[in-house]
């Protein structure tokens, strides 16, 4: 089996592996659970959680919708380049990244050159499931938010492929299992995790 086709199952080794030597970057779509999954990842590695999107939003002194209220899409997106280029150059942690962050060839060029993308696989339904009831996603104030998904998710899953390896996130594990099968799909990457 690939690196690109880790499915694991979730029962994987509970020890906490040894040194962090490259940042593991968190990437999908909204509603994959890369915050939720990243932040439990960190501590279980006991490494620094970064948030992208979290830092936007410090240095802009705004909330994501504002920013894209007030200053566009394109604005935006040049803000996430340099802060993924400067929390890559920081420090080696976990990274949770926004849903549009790795459909930039830049984006996803500096993750693969510094770090290891995850691409957090969840299927269209899971993603509605998780986001339906929010309204803090830029993307999806539309009059058919369902079909605005849909669409979002077909253009960007030929990116996400290219991610250095896939974790399945079918909706029923729970966060901890999910880090379960991270950690274990993080075991063919000796460059990434020391293994003691």
């Amino acid at each position: 089996m690939s690196e690109k086709e880790q499915t694991l199952s979730g029962a994987g080794d509970r020890r906490v592996p040894g040194a962090l030597k490259k940042t593991i970057v968190m990437v999908g779509m909204m509603g994959a659970g890369k915050t939720a999954v990243g932040r439990a990842l960190a501590a279980r590695l006991q490494a620094p959680f970064l948030d992208s999107d979290h830092e936007i939003e410090a240095a802009a002194n705004r909330t994501i919708p504002e920013i894209f209220a007030r200053d566009g899409e394109p604005f935006f997106r040049k803000k996430e380049r340099q802060v993924i280029r400067r929390l890559l150059d920081k420090e080696r942690g976990v990274l949770s990244t926004g849903g549009g962050a790795f459909l930039a060839e830049e984006n996803r060029q500096i993750i693969s050159e510094r770090g290891v993308a995850i691409w957090l696989n969840a299927d269209l339904e899971v993603l509605w499931n998780r986001v339906k009831h929010r309204d803090t996603r830029p993307l999806l104030r539309t009059e058919d938010p369902h079909a605005t998904l849909s669409a979002l998710y077909h253009d960007r899953v030929p990116y996400y492929a290219q991610a250095d390896l896939t974790v399945v996130s079918d909706g029923q594990a729970s966060i901890d299992e999910m880090v379960n099968r991270v950690v274990e799909a993080l075991r063919a990457r000796p460059d990434v995790l020391e293994w003691v």
